[in-house]
């Protein structure tokens, strides 16, 4: 008896259930840790110097909420578009729906497009061909790997995950073993209370901090693959949040305690430059990392907008053609050719600068709406699911107004 899951209206197939924790993590981290920690880095350093990972940590405090919530949605209707269903199951307004379910497909676009760019310059460094076929062979290879079977390119995004990652944990390390500053210097962390330019320092620097954290999101997206999502989703949610968490404030300290804020904040790369003080080893070895941080963010983006497409389709806010699954790997192959191609587009005709800064503001925006889903849902005092994950009533208004006042100084700051 075949164990694909079949829809009961048509009988076609439907999304697999064959990600586990470790591939949820995987690819949580995957989305979240990215290249912008590369270069914020310097930025934090810049704003409030040795206080800096408290602006880290702050942040990932602020996120938590949101967190919590998408953990509440996600595990209530772990579908993909899960952000669209989130609005439908609120609000009941199909055109509502749709337009947050393309705003989440629109950030997500153009976060993946600005990667590619950047992934082209670094490979550049080693290959000498013209950009334009470097991002486009880079767009186009992602995308094949993307069109395997879900296990098998978020196993494959995993291991690139684990080199990602595996940068900022060997400076983390170096930094350790270089000497006791990282130790003996603790207590420079913390201001003094009555320090206030430190603490709007601090201020400033989270708002800078909570973008390098936008990604953990994207979880909810693949809930319908992923076994177990009651139990799964949550801990994959705060288990990403946490450990992105540590490892940014524990690499932000060794930067600050390594390389002098100044110093750091006139890098236009910082860690390439906190690594080589730290090892001496040349700066060949962070870059080919960061090309692999790059690819892997890709990877990760091209899964996650063919499933809001998906999803989408699906709930028939779309064409019904844009839900077909191939018999072969179950995988949404015209969806993510639409996500290639609308990818590949922007990276090599539209100029980014401009449009790199609205995906954080697109993302932020998303938050507080899908807080306030959350915040109707529980007006209703309907019975969850059984074996959903129930989060205090408080905890979306605080999502709320997290997001908003975030979106609030990004506007007028």
């Amino acid at each position: 008896m075949s164990s694909i899951p079949v829809d009961q209206r048509d009988g076609s197939p439907r999304l697999v259930r064959s990600l586990t924790l470790t591939h949820a993590v995987l690819y949580g981290l995957g989305v979240t840790i990215g290249a912008g920690i590369y270069v914020l880095v310097g930025i934090a350093a810049g704003r409030s110097g040795m206080h800096a990972p408290l602006a880290f940590v702050a942040a990932a405090i602020a996120m938590g909420f949101t967190a919590a919530t998408f953990a509440e949605l996600g595990t209530r209707m772990p579908v993909s578009a899960s952000e669209a269903a989130y609005v439908q199951a609120a609000f009941g307004r199909k055109r509502l729906s749709l337009t947050v379910g393309l705003l989440v497909v629109t950030a997500a676009t153009v976060s993946a497009a600005t990667i590619s760019v950047g992934s082209a310059g670094y490979i550049a460094v080693f290959l000498g061909i013209p950009t334009p076929w470097i991002i486009s062979g880079v767009v186009l290879s992602m995308g094949i790997v993307a069109c395997l079977a879900t296990v098998q390119s978020v196993t494959f995004a995993g291991i690139m995950t684990l080199v990602e990652a595996g940068g900022l944990v060997l400076i983390v390390v170096a930094g350790l073993g270089h000497g006791t500053d990282v130790v003996t210097r603790l207590p420079e962390m913390w201001p003094s209370i009555g320090d206030a330019p430190a603490w709007i320092g601090v201020a400033g620097t989270a708002l800078i901090a909570v973008f390098a954290f936008i990604g953990f999101e994207h979880l909810v997206n693949i809930a319908e693959e992923l076994k177990e999502p009651g139990r799964t989703l949550p801990r994959a949610l705060f288990m990403t949040l946490g450990l992105t968490a540590l490892l940014y404030a524990l690499v932000v300290w060794i930067a600050v305690t390594a390389v002098p804020p100044r110093e750091l904040a006139q890098s236009s790369a910082p860690l390439a430059l906190v690594f080589e003080r730290l090892t001496g080893m040349p700066l060949m070895t962070m870059s080919a990392i960061a090309i692999v941080a790059t690819l892997n963010g890709l990877i990760v983006h091209i899964i996650m907008i063919a499933r809001v497409i998906y999803g989408l389709a699906d709930n028939g806010s779309l064409p019904k053609a844009l839900a077909r699954l191939n018999p072969a790997t179950y995988t949404p192959l015209l969806a993510t050719a639409i996500g290639v191609g609308a990818i590949l587009l922007l990276a090599l005709a539209v100029p980014l600068a401009g449009l790199a800064d609205l995906t954080a503001r697109f993302t932020l925006v998303i938050f507080g709406v899908v807080n306030i889903a959350l915040i109707v849902i529980k007006s209703r005092h309907e019975a969850p699911p059984s074996g959903a994950f129930i989060c205090p009533r408080w905890v979306p208004y605080a999502g709320l107004i997290s997001s908003v006042l975030l979106l609030a100084i990004d506007l007028f700051l």
